[in-house]
């Protein structure tokens, strides 16, 4: 594990596309937390659920992608079998952000899509 390789990870599009989705799916139907106003912020297109919570996965996940890419796996963001969907959901559920905008920073401009 290096920080290169954990900035990799977290500019790996095809699991920061996992992270946007499990965190859509999370704010439409977790009844825990599709109350919460980061929930709401991420229906509403406000912001990009990998825009809070694809370091917190990255980091928690950072020693299965470190391997895969010492491994010469090809789409290590993208391979079910090295980030599980499992993975994803339990670090997204753990770091869900309590608050949103996060204390004393201003709302984020709107996500594009």
């Amino acid at each position: 594990m290096t920080y290169n390789t954990l900035a990799q990870q977290v500019k790996d599009k095809a699991l920061i596309d996992r992270i946007d989705a499990c965190g859509y799916q999370e704010s439409w139907n977790n009844p825990g937390l599709q109350g919460t106003a980061f929930a709401q912020a991420v229906r509403n297109l406000m912001v990009l659920p990998s825009s809070a919570l694809a370091w917190p996965v990255c980091i928690a996940t950072e020693a299965a992608y470190a391997y895969a890419v010492a491994s010469g796996k090809p789409d290590p963001g993208g391979d079910a079998t090295v980030i599980t969907d499992n993975d994803i959901l339990a670090a997204v559920q753990a770091n869900w952000p309590e608050s949103w905008p996060p204390l004393g920073m201003p709302a984020p401009p709107p996500a594009t899509i």
